[in-house]
């Protein structure tokens, strides 16, 4: 798939996190495609409480040849979304080399559905704490430069209704979800007035290792044997799970200019999930 230098993202920088792998290197590689200049960034290690294997350095070098492939340029840096001056110093390197932010897509996350305490404490940490301190960090370039941009959360649909376990890794997920809606909300508010549009987008089940993997399935078996809901996630089509590109077609279109006076709306991606 070649860059298109034409693209509706022609000259814009996005700056994306949790870009190693899943949805977040669909996003990469998607806006690259349409034009933009790639700040990726990942964590590229395990956390103790997450059963599954999450991304690794190998996996981010994977994002970067995808990217550079559609024609776009990509600075790649490791990088924490729970420590802020890990996060910044990861956007001040991309800052450096393009000089510029039009889009933020706060994506990374974690999922550990059956942890116990732990997995509270570090899902609120990735998945809520997280989301806030990609905005703060990409907030100060944005309102400096004056052009607007567009700020997009991946939540869940896990963040518009009451899904979930007893486990407090699972309670945790959708409370950190549901508080991501709160800050898309107060932060569309505090900067319309700079034409910066903020929106989230919430998927149901996604075909990525945060979903395919033994941990998670096992999990999902108990929550469909629970409540007697046919199929992994229970979508009201007929679908088990999407594709990392569904999400990504819907990030294309709301950081793109069709979207341009869109900011405060919760968008869900999934197959019917929450209209059931």
């Amino acid at each position: 798939m070649a860059g298109s230098p034409e693209g509706p993202l022609k000259g814009k920088v996005a700056f994306i996190t949790g870009a190693a792998r899943g949805q977040g290197r669909a996003h990469a590689v998607r806006l690259a495609a349409d034009g933009a200049d790639i700040i990726a960034v990942d964590l590229c290690d395990q956390i103790a409480s997450v059963p599954y294997s999450l991304a690794t350095p190998e996996d981010l070098a994977a994002t970067v040849k995808l990217v550079e492939d559609t024609g776009a340029r990509i600075v790649a840096a490791r990088g924490d979304v729970r420590d802020r001056e890990s996060l910044a110093a990861a956007l001040q390197a991309g800052l450096d080399e393009f000089g510029r932010l039009d889009i933020v897509v706060a994506n990374a996350g974690i999922a550990p559905m059956q942890s116990g305490d732990d997995g509270w404490h570090d899902v609120i940490n990735v998945n809520l704490t997280g989301v806030y301190h990609t905005i703060k960090v990409a907030i100060p370039t944005m309102v400096k430069q004056g052009n607007g941009g567009s700020i997009v959360l991946i939540s869940s649909s896990a963040g518009l209704a009451g899904v979930g376990s007893p486990d407090a890794g699972s309670v945790g997920y959708a409370a950190a979800k549901h508080g991501v809606v709160g800050l898309m909300r107060v932060y569309a508010n505090l900067l319309a007035g700079q034409m910066i549009r903020v929106n989230s987008i919430h998927p149901s089940g996604v075909e990525t290792p945060m979903i395919n993997n033994e941990f998670t399935r096992e999990w999902l078996a108990k929550m469909a044997a629970a409540t007697d809901t046919p199929g992994a996630m229970g979508n009201a089509m007929p679908v088990e799970v999407l594709d990392v590109e569904d999400i990504a077609n819907a990030v294309a279109w709301l950081v793109s200019d069709q979207a341009r006076y869109i900011t405060g709306v919760t968008l869900p991606v999934d197959a019917g999930f929450l209209n059931k």
